[in-house]
């Protein structure tokens, strides 16, 4: 700091303390002051950000007793030096000649102590901030940071999104990125590959891989579970049946259709669904009822029989109130 900054800048008042303050009262006000204006909590506040160096300057001359000996006999020869009619005015010499002495005249002698740290904290209240290192325009030292993160996208079967899968991304250079899909992924998730990233000081960033899963004919995804569209005789709808569906491991289950069982009914078969590290989702099977297109003779006549033997039965009675606005 230059002589006439001691001179200009009244450290006291910053600090809100008295000239005759105690080491406690100067450490108990730069405590309250550091935690008001710092960087951390007034991002982007240019003013807090002087007010905050500017109480920093103050406590590192005040709080060092022979920096503040000499700030107090700066701040009364340049009170008198420089008060109207003094001796001491424009041309007669200027600061560095008058102060010259208090900071070793051969020139390379003691200057007045600045920040103590990276941080530009007193080490006594380095802890306060996590040790002080802030980057930004506070003139504090930034810690090492990690380069920044790259994004990339990829397509995969919906088979693959069920068991896992890996893929190969190529960069620009030839090299070639193996990105691991986990089972059970969902379409839209991403996946991040570790240190494949932007470079930087504290090491690489890291790749997000967006994932799209390609649909598929027969499943399709809810949640972990899957659904399925299965259909069924009107016998076994209105009798009952036991019938087998396939499975994405292969394999066909048992399903009970229970008698009575109208196109749209959903039946659920436990843990046959998504499987990831965490939870098994279900297999949700859709009944639809189907109705024949073509008829033979002996079929027609039995359908008839039914209509006969279920003539009473008005389907959509009640449908009239239900459609009234």
């Amino acid at each position: 700091m230059a002589s006439q900054d001691w001179v200009d800048k009244d450290f006291y008042a910053i600090l809100g303390i008295a000239k005759d303050a105690s080491d406690a009262d100067i450490k108990k006000a730069y405590r309250k002051l550091a935690r008001k204006y710092h960087p951390d909590t007034n991002s982007g506040d240019a003013a807090a950000e002087k007010q905050f160096k500017d109480v920093s300057e103050a406590y590192s001359v005040l709080s060092d007793a022979e920096d503040r000996q000499q700030y107090d006999a700066i701040r009364a020869m340049g009170s008198a030096r420089f008060a109207p009619g003094g001796a001491g005015g424009a041309g007669n010499g200027g600061f560095e000649d008058m102060f010259g002495g208090l900071f070793n005249s051969a020139g390379g002698g003691r200057r007045p102590s600045g920040y103590g740290n990276a941080g530009g904290l007193p080490p006594e209240f380095a802890d306060l901030f996590g040790g002080g290192g802030f980057g930004g325009q506070t003139g504090f030292q930034r810690a090492p940071q990690k380069g920044a993160d790259r994004t990339a996208s990829t397509s995969i079967s919906f088979a693959g999104s069920l068991r896992g899968t890996t893929i190969g991304l190529r960069e620009p250079n030839g090299e070639v990125i193996d990105v691991r899909v986990p089972a059970g992924i969902k379409d839209g998730q991403k996946v991040r590959v570790r240190g494949k990233g932007q470079p930087g000081q504290a090491g690489n960033g890291d790749l997000m891989v967006a994932v799209s899963v390609k649909s598929h004919d027969f499943y399709t995804r809810d949640g972990d579970n899957l659904r399925i569209h299965v259909p069924v005789s009107f016998p076994e709808a209105a009798l009952g049946a036991d019938i087998e569906v396939p499975t994405i491991d292969g394999e066909k289950v048992k399903v009970r259709v229970p008698a009575g069982t109208p196109s749209g009914r959903t039946l659920r078969v436990k843990g046959r669904g998504v499987k990831t590290a965490k939870v098994t989702g279900d297999l949700l099977v859709t009944i639809d009822v189907a109705v024949p297109q073509n008829l033979s003779k002996e079929a027609e006549e039995a359908v008839k029989a039914f209509a006969a033997a279920t003539a009473g039965a008005d389907l959509r009675e009640g449908l009239a109130a239900k459609a009234r606005l």
